[in-house]
């Protein structure tokens, strides 16, 4: 399964507005066996900007291709550039109230599994175990050529000290840590190569254009198939390694709730679209089900 940066897509017709109502998530998860599918949105109020909604970052920034990223040096060199900005911003970002919801009705067995779409590690720092990261994670780093991974803190630590003057002041971040920087700002930033072989370096994170590794495909899958029903939190379902899942879901009769703000690419699926801010939502649900 290959990503590719979709940039738009055409709501179904004819569906019943979205609804404020949060008892079909309440009476889901008090049932049990809900896995969760979660996007950019549910990071939102952690201060990390989302692709599609308003304001959404696609509509000023196009993510780095993985074709783009292996072909191209000074394609490499800009990224790393951006990303090296965005990290300082992004590896400070903690779990908001829709993280801790998550993590809250795993403890007490509510969940079957949950997969993010997202690479910012927050739902295992809010708590939550087994987090499938469909798209990895941006707190690895990997090498093309010998398959080294390693912390992205120390690599950070290395194009510290690699660009020591580097101090651009970016126009804001993206949901995938990269900062918006014009070419004139990366300027000369230096790129440091594996410290084990030399390689090109990598975030361990599934570019566009690249594919989803498939045991991972695999795994998610199985997870749908043991859910009593999929709870998609902050995800337009734009990209297909997301609604994917959904669709699988739909076809096994299994109920699909989504809370998201805006409409979804899965929208004509679900058995319920609540338009909300996840905090306040995820909130609210714990308390009616009386989980501090």
């Amino acid at each position: 399964m290959r990503m590719r940066p979709t940039l738009s897509w055409t709501p179904a017709g004819d569906l019943p507005p979205a609804t404020t109502d949060l008892e079909p998530v309440t009476d889901a998860l008090r049932t049990g066996g809900v896995l969760v599918l979660s996007g950019a949105g549910i990071s939102t109020e952690s201060g990390i900007p989302d692709y599609r909604g308003e304001g959404g970052s696609l509509s000023r920034h196009t993510p780095m291709t993985y074709q783009d990223f292996t072909a191209d040096a000074r394609a490499r060199r800009r990224y790393w550039a951006r990303s090296h900005l965005g990290w300082r911003t992004f590896g400070r970002a903690r779990p908001n109230a829709g993280h801790q919801a998550v993590a809250a009705f795993g403890r007490h067995g509510l969940l079957s599994g949950v997969i993010t779409q997202n690479v910012d590690g927050l739902h295992q720092a809010a708590g939550s175990e087994d987090v499938v990261e469909l798209h990895g994670t941006l707190t690895r780093v990997r090498c093309l050529s010998c398959g080294a991974v390693s912390p992205r803190h120390e690599l950070a630590q290395r194009l510290e000290e690699a660009n020591p003057a580097f101090e651009p002041v970016a126009a804001g971040i993206n949901p995938d840590g990269d900062a918006d920087l014009t070419d004139d700002q990366v300027g000369g930033f230096r790129v440091v190569a594996c410290a084990a072989c030399g390689g090109t370096l990598k975030p361990d994170v599934v570019f566009f254009g690249e594919t989803v590794p498939p045991q991972r495909v695999a795994h998610c899958r199985e997870l749908v198939r043991a859910a009593t029903s999929v709870l998609v939190l902050g995800s337009s379902l734009t990209v297909m390694s997301g609604l994917r899942f959904v669709r699988q879901a739909a076809q096994e009769g299994k109920p699909v709730l989504i809370v998201n703000r805006d409409q979804t690419r899965g929208d004509q699926h679900a058995l319920t679209r609540v338009s909300l801010p996840l905090g306040t939502a995820l909130g609210t649900v714990a308390h009616r089900l009386g989980i501090a």
